[in-house]
């Protein structure tokens, strides 16, 4: 925070008519002067972190008295400590550390991370959540873990009811970080979240946490609406692999570890894209060689990009498949033409495809890299990842744009 945010932060607190004590005006001062000499913004860049107090999403703090954290030389080892709450509610519910990222970013922007006892209107806890809004009791709030709880699933995981939280939201892991938290927090100022991106990644290698780290797929990772999945690290859940998805097809040609092989089929007539197949190979074989980090879990949205879509129109991968039209699908067959998009069971819910390439390899996203494109031997997405391969069908879009 600069001098002159310093000057406007207070110049707000002047300006509501709030009878501000003497001691949280110097609460004030003593915080702008932390900003200042870079307690709360050190290894950041110079970037102003701009948390939140009163309004939320309103630069600057005011811890005010009596309040559940003091500005003490405990703060720090306080934000780590929240920190790794919000980080094992997240994980504890299958959700990657992009999942911990945003959430860290959401409470630095509402709370700067510590669990403050008041905001806004009744706005409380860690995420400023408001009991008048059912986000729970003030007890419940002010439960760290209740509050990290309600701010990535929210009220119920099993209804579209009341509160929504982050795991509820259709694509989220395809938006960007500040997007996906306003999505749960709906706040005046959604432009700010993203400023804590560097406080929240340094506040998290401090308190040892991998935001790297995979989603577990289950309920908790329904999260790939518009088009945007992909495949989780997961063992075969059953003796048989052939059983989890289609156990009506495990006498199909082919078996896991099977080389795959060029065929020869042509599309439908009805199969129409903005780009050939051809072009669209050429398209992933660019992205592999000179693509950035833009595909971590986002498989069914690269292949309707490879093709020249937007987006595909189908929350799922495997679900992609599943809507084939049943003369497109090609069930455990491990002959598919060049340009086929090929599809694996990964024991959660999203599934996986990929571009196959000819030659048999694929065009995939997190199998090398995470978030990357890679050019691999189509077999490894069953001996890296322990995925179950369902079939290939051509690169029909039907509901794409």
């Amino acid at each position: 925070m600069d001098g002159r945010d310093a000057v406007r932060t207070l110049g707000r607190f002047a300006g509501t008519g709030l009878k501000i004590k003497a001691t949280a005006i110097a609460s004030v001062v003593f915080v702008i002067f932390l900003f200042v000499v870079g307690i709360f913004g050190a290894g950041t860049a110079g970037k102003a972190l701009a948390d939140s107090c009163g309004e939320r999403g309103t630069p600057g703090v005011d811890y005010g008295e009596d309040t559940a954290q003091q500005p003490t030389g405990n703060i720090r080892k306080n934000q780590i400590a929240n920190a790794k709450i919000i980080d094992k509610a997240a994980d504890g519910g299958g959700l990657s550390g992009r999942a911990t990222l945003i959430g860290l970013m959401t409470a630095l922007q509402e709370s700067t991370l510590l669990n403050i006892d008041y905001g806004h209107l009744d706005s409380i806890g860690l995420f400023q959540q408001r009991p008048s809004q059912g986000w729970g009791t003030e007890t419940q709030i002010m439960q760290p873990k209740y509050a990290a709880g309600m701010f990535f699933f929210g009220a119920s995981r099993d209804t579209s009811a009341g509160i929504h939280g982050l795991a509820d939201i259709p694509g989220w892991e395809a938006m960007g970080l500040g997007q996906a938290a306003q999505e749960v927090q709906r706040s005046a100022y959604p432009e700010l979240y993203d400023g804590q991106e560097d406080a929240a990644r340094k506040i998290a290698a401090e308190a040892g946490i991998d935001l790297d780290r995979p989603g577990k797929g289950g309920d908790a990772d329904e999260d790939q609406g518009s088009g945007d999945d992909t495949a989780t690290t997961s063992p075969n859940q059953d003796g048989d692999p052939d059983a989890k998805c289609y156990p009506e097809d495990a006498d199909r040609p082919g078996k896991p570890g099977d080389a795959f092989h060029d065929g020869d089929a042509p599309w439908p007539a009805t199969v129409e894209n903005p780009r050939s197949a051809a072009d669209a190979i050429a398209w992933a074989e660019k992205e592999a060689k000179t693509g950035g980090k833009d595909w971590y879990r986002a498989c069914l949205a690269f292949v309707a990009r490879a093709y020249g879509w937007s987006f595909s129109g189908v929350p799922y991968a495997i679900d992609h498949y599943r809507e084939m039209p049943a003369d497109m699908k090609h069930d455990k067959d491990r002959n598919p033409p060049p340009g086929a998009l090929m599809y694996w069971e990964t024991g959660g819910r999203a599934g996986h495809v990929a571009v196959y390439l000819g030659d048999g390899k694929i065009a995939s996203n997190d199998i090398v890299r995470p978030g990357y494109i890679d050019v691999v031997p189509a077999t490894e997405i069953e001996t890296k990842w322990g995925s179950t391969y369902v079939g290939w069908a051509p690169p029909y879009f039907p509901k794409g744009g």
